[in-house]
């Protein structure tokens, strides 16, 4: 279903279709296989889920600990960001932050992280949202998930004074599901 779901959302984006979000549902249901470091804290609940496609962009620079070594450093994501249906709803950026196309936008602090059950994928991660603007969909976001990740791992290029502050954009699927404090009653 994921791979579909992206397939869609590449091909939507591809065309340039851009479209409004649907309603927020709290009916999203979260894969069970998710380790419990990565759960959202008590009194959340899922809200949206939307897929990625895109790219994780690393930089070849001296690392700041050793300024002699060099390393491929994440600088950012650049994604789309799709529904079920694989209408590209928003965008996925540095910061880490996610926009909709209704406005709203949520900017997350990275709170745990589980390595991927896929071989050569960037680690699933519980984000907490440490700012937001605009009023829309994404607005009640408390915490996100990254899960089902494919790709996105740092380069295996060499690395070294001769490509300094070369750019290395790096393919990436994901599903981001959204997390809002449940309503009292």
């Amino acid at each position: 279903m994921l791979r579909t779901s992206l397939a869609l959302a590449a091909a939507a984006l591809a065309a340039g279709c851009a479209t409004p979000l649907p309603p927020a549902s709290p009916a999203i249901a979260v894969p069970a296989d998710v380790p419990a470091a990565l759960q959202p804290a008590a009194g959340q609940e899922p809200f949206l889920e939307l897929h990625a496609s895109g790219v994780q962009v690393y930089e070849c620079a001296a690392r700041a600990d050793a300024p002699t070594a060099w390393a491929w450093q994440f600088r950012s994501p650049d994604a789309s960001l799709a529904d079920a249906q694989g209408h590209v709803v928003g965008r996925h950026f540095a910061g880490p932050s996610w926009m909709s196309n209704d406005g709203a936008t949520v900017v997350g602090q990275v709170a745990a992280s589980a390595p991927s059950p896929e071989a050569g994928s960037i680690p699933w991660l519980l984000l907490t949202v440490k700012s937001r603007d605009g009023r829309g969909v994404l607005a009640p976001a408390t915490s996100v998930q990254r899960l089902d990740t494919e790709g996105g791992v740092a380069p295996r290029s060499a690395c070294g004074e001769a490509n300094a502050h070369q750019l290395e954009r790096v393919g990436y699927i994901a599903t981001y599901v959204f997390w809002r404090a449940r309503p009292a009653g």
